[in-house]
């Protein structure tokens, strides 16, 4: 099982490597396009320079400035906390508007991989913009488990098998009767953020505890979740939990 599980790691490794594409845009700088897909379903790029025995790697602005033309402004206190928190989370700078991390030649993959995480978490806060969406869902989860005194730590850093580091939303704690549970809440439940978290889950479930389980909060106020999104959570030994059934879990996460 071990050795099936780390030939998929490795082809995971390769999928990344084979899918990324280069371009000198200046004599400084490299373009780097990505798999990974933002909400337009475009590939995400980030712009490479070298500065002294480092690099630094950027998105240029453009998560930020996409955000502002498609009505989603963060101006406010609550939203610029969310977004720095978010950004803390992945060891990201914010350059005016620009995301932006430096990188030494031996951290250079990691860092890359904690700047383009960040993005697809920003770039998720699009949704604020929905003026039908009361609070963010992230706030509905911490009430919820707030109000049934359920004990967890907010906002976990994992390193995955590939050694990428991975951010979770809530880790309760191993108790007597179950053990421990890794919770994300999905805002808005889409190919794109579903495949996410799978690959997160695969990197991350084999250097936790072998009882380990992941649940996925799904924000389903707005269109009800298709099953093959549903079936491929499970799949994955992703436990996906629809916002109106949360009731269904809370015993196991109260425990």
């Amino acid at each position: 099982m071990i050795n099936e599980i780390e030939a998929l790691l490795d082809q995971y490794v390769e999928w990344l490597k084979d899918k990324t594409n280069l371009r000198q845009v200046t004599d400084d700088w490299v373009e780097i396009t990505t798999p990974y897909l933002d909400r337009h379903n475009d590939y995400l790029q980030i712009y490479a320079k070298r500065t002294g025995e480092g690099y630094i790697l950027t998105d240029d602005g453009y998560v930020l400035r996409d955000l502002k033309l498609s009505g989603c402004t963060l101006d406010t206190k609550k939203r610029q906390d969310l977004l720095r928190i978010t950004l803390n989370g992945f060891g990201v700078q914010l350059n005016s508007e620009a995301l932006q991390v430096r990188t030494s030649p031996d951290n250079f993959a990691l860092r890359k991989h904690n700047l383009i995480q960040a993005m697809l978490a920003v770039n998720d806060l699009f949704y604020l913009a929905v003026p039908m969406v009361a609070s963010i869902f992230l706030e509905d989860v911490t009430s919820w488990l707030d109000l049934h005194a359920i004990r967890y730590t907010p906002r976990v850093k994992f390193a995955g098998k590939t050694g990428y580091d991975h951010v979770f939303d809530f880790v309760i704690p191993k108790s007597r009767a179950y053990p421990e549970r890794i919770v994300q809440a999905i805002n808005v439940p889409k190919k794109s953020n579903i495949q996410n978290l799978v690959l997160q889950w695969f990197d991350t479930r084999d250097v936790r505890p072998p009882d380990s389980r992941m649940f996925a909060f799904l924000n389903d106020a707005e269109a009800k979740i298709t099953s093959s999104l549903l079936d491929a959570l499970r799949n994955y030994d992703v436990r996906p939990v629809p916002w109106a059934e949360r009731e269904t879990v809370k015993d196991e996460l109260v425990a």
